[in-house]
């Protein structure tokens, strides 16, 4: 497994909206992310910092359910 890069939040929004996440709105520096699913909705949040924390990063991996390996080669 590799680690996990530390980006900025607009590299780790492309990312995303790659891979189908769609921003719905943004209050504040948190910019607020949705993917509809055959059966769910999943909803994620995502800082607006330069640069986002490795763990951070980390834990939207996780909630958006993607390995280290598929979100990098979605960057």
């Amino acid at each position: 497994m590799s680690k996990v890069p530390s980006l900025s939040y607009l590299e780790v929004l492309r990312a995303l909206q790659r891979d189908g996440w769609v921003i719905v709105r943004q209050k504040g520096s948190h910019i607020r992310l949705q993917k509809h699913l055959p059966t769910e909705v999943l909803k994620i949040t995502v800082p607006a910092h330069r640069p986002i924390k490795r763990s951070t990063l980390s834990h939207l991996l996780k909630q958006a359910r993607l390995s280290v390996e598929q979100f990098n080669a979605l960057c």
